[in-house]
């Protein structure tokens, strides 16, 4: 297993490579499909660049490990006039990240999380981290979630561009990984039972997930992530972990709070054994890194209690990447 980090960013400067390069980081994961060259003027990445920046990454001994996909809009999942474009942006962008020799994507879609449910706060923890929140008895009046009707309809939507999509991805010699929705509320596009379905729909073996053991723990705790690792595991169909902690659930505390990587309720050391046991041999990715003195908050307002994102300088990446490191030396003197 590696290590990776993700970065919002298209244009990285030295010194982010630089300190990478020394915390010991093996790849690097762009989580914003819009930052790519060419997305903007074309609709999909420019590969000339992207060829370039790879190098550049690589010439630091880190290589690029997943990237993401031109967004499907709103607009798209509602069925209006002139989005149809979209899918096709899609699959250009996959055969032009097949073409540059990266070989995992995340599609995103609107509408796979419902905003309304509960209410996010910072969370005050260990020395005054700050770290993100969210409860459901804090919110007194609920938005509207989709009815079944909606929820058919918007996953016809989905399989549209999945069925265009995949097989792009199989002639290209790449993965399409899907994150879980979080915040996971019930019926959620790619809560626990959504997000199954993919692979139900879809027996192709360059479909899996990005695998978020902290949302995955955020609807069900400890138990649901080391019963999912070793369903999706054994399939092969993990094809990266978002690896964070977290304190309670949705289902238990009807709230929860993420946590630094030895301070929630999670077991780290036990996730690996899983992982390791059904034989993942992808990226670990520190992800929704709690805020720590002389931390700047994450740059996207939505996620101001945690950083979701790389930043240079940032001691909580530091120490999730330390820690990940040093369990990572113990699995293998423990496997032997």
């Amino acid at each position: 297993m590696n290590i990776s980090v993700t970065t919002n960013f298209f244009d990285l400067s030295d010194t982010d490579l630089k300190q990478m390069s020394q915390l010991g980081v093996d790849y690097i994961d762009f989580g914003n499909g819009a930052s790519f060259p060419g997305v903007k003027e074309q609709g999909y990445p420019d590969l000339d660049a992207l060829l370039k920046q790879r190098k550049r990454i690589r010439s630091w001994g880190l290589d690029i490990n997943r990237v993401t996909l031109p967004n499907i809009s709103e607009d798209f999942m509602n069925e209006k006039p002139g989005s149809e474009f979209e899918i096709e942006h899609s699959v250009n962008a996959v055969k032009v990240f097949g073409e540059a020799g990266i070989n995992i994507v995340r599609q995103r879609f609107a509408g796979d999380v419902f905003y309304g449910l509960s209410t996010p706060y910072q969370a005050i923890q260990r020395g005054g981290a700050i770290s993100r929140g969210e409860s459901l008895s804090f919110t007194k009046e609920k938005a509207a979630t989709p009815t079944l009707e909606e929820s058919t309809r918007w996953r016809k939507k989905f399989n549209e561009v999945y069925k265009e999509i995949v097989p792009a991805a199989q002639d290209y010699g790449v993965k399409v990984g899907m994150h879980p929705s979080d915040s996971p509320h019930p019926d959620s596009p790619f809560g626990g039972l959504g997000y199954h379905r993919i692979i139900d729909e879809y027996p192709n073996k360059n479909v899996g997930y990005i695998y978020c053991v902290g949302t995955r723990a955020e609807e069900g705790g400890s138990p649901l992530v080391i019963d999912e690792i070793n369903h999706y595991g054994r399939k092969g169909r993990l094809f990266l972990i978002h690896f964070r902690n977290v304190r309670g659930s949705l289902a238990t505390a009807k709230a929860f709070e993420e946590a630094l990587l030895d301070d929630g309720d999670l077991n780290m050391f036990r996730i690996l054994l899983e992982l390791k046991k059904v034989g993942y041999e992808g990226c670990l990715n520190p992800d929704h890194v709690p805020i720590m003195a002389g931390d700047a908050p994450d740059t996207d307002a939505k996620w101001s209690h945690s950083n979701v994102g790389w930043s240079s300088s940032s001691i909580g990446f530091a120490y999730s990447i330390g820690y990940i490191k040093a369990m990572l030396t113990a699995l293998n003197e423990f496997w032997g």
